[in-house]
């Protein structure tokens, strides 16, 4: 398994980043679509090839593209084609980074199966997963706004090799309480890209309540809607066992980037150089547990 950093998490400009992701000791970056210092949907070709050259030049690849555009994802309104537009666009400037995998939330799928709006949101995603074959790439959806279970069965009525799960531990504890490993048992096929991140659930949540709160003004507007339900931690402070989570990925076949992620916090860069060495601590343990 690899080591890499969301650049935006050290909360510096993007090319300090990108150095200070190698001085770490990462071997991969990803970043954001549209950030402060990126714009993937209006930057020039010759802007992002600079931009792989400096991750060339200091050892890194792009582990993958977070293709994040706030709001509701692909459910409200039904479909947002507005969205799958802008999403292809993204996978189209992605290549320059030779990366194969997009990351993105797409909203919370709707709970009941036959309903017009979760046909909608399936026949979507399943012309997502089509523009990102063509792309030769993964559209991989964000773990967090449904169970394990849920988010089986939905891939499995998309039923497209495009469309694939970025595994966040954290975000799948704090929501929904769930157990991580188990979650990557189930999940296992279709895991191509994962989130390292550390969490605490505090109180039982509505999903769809916690992310249509993020989705119309951030964590903020949650907190002051429902108070505190769950706490992002440090790697390795949270309910996430990391032993068992990571035999867990060896046992499905997963061998790709543990990208660090610190949306909070007051240190990060000092929170991400301890997750570096806590992550690589923890390879070291599970390398031979299923030999």
């Amino acid at each position: 398994m690899k080591i890499g950093i969301i650049v935006e998490s050290l909360r510096c400009p993007l090319e300090t980043g990108i150095a200070r992701a190698r001085e770490l000791g990462a071997e991969g970056i990803q970043v954001y679509a549209l950030s402060p210092g990126l714009d993937m949907l209006n930057d020039s070709p010759d802007k992002l090839k600079k931009l792989r050259e400096t991750a060339e030049n200091n050892g890194l690849v792009f582990s993958a593209v977070c293709s994040d555009l706030g709001g509701h994802g692909f459910s409200d309104p039904p479909g947002n084609p507005e969205r799958l537009e802008k999403t292809r666009r993204i996978m189209e400037a992605s290549r320059i980074f030779n990366t194969t995998v997009l990351t993105t939330h797409i909203g919370v799928v709707p709970a009941d199966r036959n309903s017009r709006l979760y046909a909608e949101v399936v026949a979507t995603l399943r012309k997502a997963g089509e523009l990102a074959a063509d792309h030769g790439m993964v559209l991989a959806i964000e773990t967090g706004p449904e169970s394990p279970e849920q988010l089986k069965q939905f891939l499995l009525d998309v039923d497209h090799k495009g469309v694939g799960v970025n595994m966040d531990p954290a975000n799948l504890v704090m929501v929904q309480n769930a157990d991580a490993a188990e979650a990557v048992r189930l999940l296992g096929k279709w895991i191509v890209h994962t989130h390292a991140k550390d969490g605490i659930h505090l109180r039982d949540c509505d999903p769809k309540r916690v992310y249509d709160a993020f989705a119309e003004g951030g964590f903020d507007q949650l907190v002051a809607e429902t108070g505190e339900l769950f706490r992002e931690v440090e790697l390795g402070k949270g309910q996430i066992n990391w032993t068992d989570y990571l035999n867990a990925l060896r046992e499905v076949g997963y061998d790709g980037f543990l990208t660090i992620e610190r949306e909070v916090g007051a240190h990060p860069d000092l929170d991400i150089a301890q997750a570096v060495h806590f992550l690589r601590g923890k390879i070291r343990e599970t390398e031979h547990s299923i030999e």
